[in-house]
């Protein structure tokens, strides 16, 4: 009986503890989501006051009753925004596309093909990972600048066609396919192209989606490139918009302006990411293990 009982109490100690230690983890978490969150806030809360009331805070505010969407129409008023959004929309896209025409083929190589060297050349590929990226842009800009490139979109485009982290996670995530697939299909007459776009793409479909996502959010939040090899506004992007509108737009004064902006051009990237959230991390998930 004594026994029984000392089981119960120690099962009930086990189990308080576990409530007190999720509570405390679920306490944990909401409070980083609040630090983290809270700049989102913030910048939306800004974009929806007043110039005026603005300015008329001593003390900042965590809400406002009077919210305006002036601001916003001043956005695409102040500079042509619309013009960028469009420049924007044809970088990302093309530099995606092309990207995944060129990393699929070179991560499939790297993964299932046989040829002298091959681990040779993947290792020195990695070791490009180790080049700082103010060495790689100093270079691309001499390139891009001999080519007569600038102010163009292949000058914006062509240096970021290829990525050699993303051929890395792409070659992890082909090599943990089974090697009896490949084989049966090369039994049956089936060639790497076909077996590629045929068996390879679709089962790791999830890490493709997640190299096509974070290139578009790369892309879409570019900054130091285009602003070196471009000086034209017809060819500014969302980012360089920015600091055209705090120079030549609102000011830089118009902290409320400016904010209205930045929300506008962060919105496509926040609704990209709650879409495809899942896929974003079944594919990392997915790249980092090896069958």
């Amino acid at each position: 009986m004594n026994q029984a009982i000392s089981l119960r109490s120690t099962e009930r100690r086990a189990k308080i503890t576990n409530i007190a230690l999720r509570v405390l983890l679920y306490l944990f978490l909401g409070f980083w989501a609040l630090v983290v969150l809270f700049p989102f806030y913030w910048m939306l809360l800004t974009s929806l006051k007043g110039y005026g009331a603005y300015n008329a805070e001593y003390i900042p505010q965590l809400f406002t009753l009077s919210p305006t969407l002036e601001n916003y129409v001043n956005a695409f008023t102040a500079v042509p925004l619309g013009r960028y959004f469009l420049n924007t929309l044809i970088f990302t896209l093309a530099t995606t596309a092309i990207m995944l025409v060129v990393i699929v083929p070179a991560a499939y190589a790297f993964a299932r093909m046989q040829f002298r060297g091959k681990d040779l050349v993947f290792t020195l590929f990695l070791a490009l990972m180790m080049i700082p990226n103010e060495l790689v842009i100093i270079t691309n800009y001499m390139t891009v600048s001999s080519l007569e490139l600038r102010n163009t979109f292949a000058g914006l485009i062509l240096p970021s066609v290829t990525s050699v982290f993303y051929i890395y996670l792409l070659k992890e995530s082909f090599a943990s396919v089974p090697n009896e697939l490949y084989y049966a299909a090369r039994v049956d007459g089936t060639s790497d192209l076909k077996y590629m776009l045929r068996v390879m793409l679709p089962i790791c479909r999830p890490t493709i989606v997640t190299v096509t996502i974070l290139k578009i959010i790369e892309c879409w939040n570019s900054y130091v490139w285009p602003r070196l090899v471009t000086d034209d506004k017809a060819y500014f992007l969302v980012s360089n918009g920015i600091q055209e509108i705090r120079e030549n737009g609102f000011g830089r004064e118009n902290i409320p302006a400016m904010m209205a902006a930045v929300v506008v051009i962060s919105i496509p990237l926040i609704v990209l990411f709650l879409i495809f959230r899942n896929k974003i991390m079944e594919g990392v998930a997915r790249g980092g293990m090896k069958g």
